[in-house]
């Protein structure tokens, strides 16, 4: 016990002197030092204390040979924390201010790969995902020979794929509260969209079942209309999709389709 009273001591006067030793640091005007000190602390993987070394130095230095450097690794400081909104910004301002640097790409690639980071869950708002693409996109246009461009078509296919799940959560939480209307419609966008989908014979049953639910389920002077919509989205799933997992459950659909019209005409 008096051991551990020992040590609990040791370590709290050790952290008591690193603070003490960070704020003589800070208080410093010795700038050639206080940025050895940075990047001793960034090289020690102490990002925060780098950080805010760097923040001060950067006015400091601005104009000067070291400018570049500091800003690099100011950047990075950000980017170590997975403070991505910050980090994203100063690597995309890392690259218009010195656009002949060699870290150049490597930092428009890192204001990408932040906005992907950033990106959310497909459920929630995809602006940041969008914004990713589009970043992503101009960086392999730009540099279609870089190393990174492998990674970053990923990114794109992965992002993409992400917004797919977007819009087919939606179209399915239209189906799921009964607009099907408007889940019929949403799918059919989705197809427009993403035409080479692993999905697509998902949404083409989903528009079937969604527009058989609305026919069933409006007024019968347009029902008549709505179930030879059925069968025309049946037919165009048929010449589309010869084998399907969904064939049995559109078959019957198209069954009940056809009994409902034949009543109808007999109105």
């Amino acid at each position: 016990m008096k051991n551990l009273s020992v040590l609990f001591i040791l370590i709290c006067s050790f952290f008591v002197s690193c603070k003490s030793s960070f704020e003589k640091v800070q208080k410093s005007k010795d700038y050639p030092y206080k940025l050895t000190k940075a990047n001793e602390y960034f090289e020690k993987k102490q990002y925060g204390r780098a950080n805010s070394l760097y923040e001060e130095l950067l006015t400091i230095y601005k104009g000067t040979k070291n400018f570049e450097s500091i800003y690099y690794r100011y950047a990075y400081s950000f980017f170590n924390q997975r403070d991505y909104l910050a980090a994203s910004y100063h690597f995309k301002n890392f690259a218009d201010l010195f656009p002949k640097s060699d870290k150049s790409e490597e930092c428009e690639y890192l204001n990408s790969l932040c906005l992907y980071y950033m990106s959310p869950d497909y459920t929630l708002d995809q602006t940041n995902t969008v914004k990713s693409i589009g970043e992503m996109q101009a960086f392999v246009n730009k540099h279609p020979d870089s190393k990174r461009t492998k990674d970053a078509n990923k990114m794109i296919d992965e992002s993409r794929s992400k917004l797919e799940q977007k819009d087919a959560y939606s179209a399915e939480l239209y189906y799921k509260i009964g607009e099907y209307r408007a889940a019929a419609v949403a799918f059919e966008q989705i197809i427009r969209k993403y035409p080479d989908s692993k999905s697509v014979d998902y949404y083409l049953y989903m528009i079937i079942d969604a527009s058989s639910k609305y026919a069933k389920n409006i007024i019968p002077s347009i029902q008549e209309q709505r179930y030879a919509d059925v069968q025309a989205e049946y037919n165009n799933f048929i010449k589309k999709k010869k084998k399907s997992q969904f064939r049995s459950e559109i078959e019957k659909i198209n069954v009940l389709s056809s009994r409902a019209l034949k009543k109808l005409s007999k109105l």
